[in-house]
């Protein structure tokens, strides 16, 4: 039996306690200064899953009941937390949300100089260094997840779709006339299309087996049995 050892066994009590400090001032300065991604709702106050399950029900439910037809495209992203590249990380981290100086140095040694090692049957491997990932059970490791992925929300809105996140799972939707599903479903495809070249670009990968599209119509709509697949 094989096992890879957890980055999150090398946390200790006051790693953690440094971690919540250094967090509280993170998220701090990113709602100060509405860096944020809005339509993402994991590790934020106040926010949770019930929070995307109700503004997506908000809006889809809107749709119907203008006559409209809304469309679903539900996203999920294949063991995001560790492959995260540190250098597109620190980088994001300093042009998209402004952080330089000592805050991204510390947040640069906080990534650095993490190693793990493969134990099976008795015998170790040698340490390698642990280039991707965000440290698992840790407190920081989350927010640098929502920042190294809050482009998504850009890249949807510019096809004119609403988007919801929770973590590393997307809700993508549209609305449109009965008549016009071919042109939506479109889109909602070409942004799929431009999703996964920005995962592909950024060490992510779209989990294919989770990914789900579905139309949302009332059943009396005489346009219900057109739509297009």
């Amino acid at each position: 039996m094989s096992r890879t050892i957890p980055t999150n066994l090398d946390l200790t009590v006051m790693s953690k306690l440094l971690e919540r400090i250094v967090a509280r001032q993170l998220v701090s300065y990113l709602s100060d200064n509405d860096l944020l991604p809005d339509r993402q709702s994991a590790y934020r106050a106040f926010r949770s899953t019930e929070t995307v399950i109700a503004r997506l029900l908000s809006d889809i439910l809107t749709a119907l009941d203008a006559g409209d037809i809304a469309a679903l495209a539900v996203l999920n992203l294949s063991a995001a937390f560790d492959t995260v590249d540190h250098p597109i990380l620190l980088h994001r981290l300093q042009t998209s949300f402004g952080l330089c100086g000592s805050a991204l140095a510390w947040l640069s040694s906080y990534l650095e100089q993490r190693r793990h090692y493969v134990s099976a049957h008795g015998k170790q491997s040698a340490m390698s260094d642990s280039k991707f990932g965000v440290p698992r059970g840790s407190v920081l490791g989350p927010i640098l997840f929502i920042m190294y992925t809050a482009d998504v929300i850009r890249i949807v809105e510019r096809f004119g779709l609403g988007v919801h996140q929770y973590a590393d799972d997307t809700q993508i939707h549209g609305s449109c006339r009965p008549n016009s599903s071919a042109s939506l479903c479109h889109d909602i495809g070409a942004c799929v299309g431009s999703l996964t070249r920005w995962t592909g670009s950024n060490r992510l990968q779209l989990n294919a087996a989770k990914t789900e599209f579905l139309w949302c119509a009332l059943s009396r709509n005489p346009w219900l049995g057109s739509l297009s697949p």
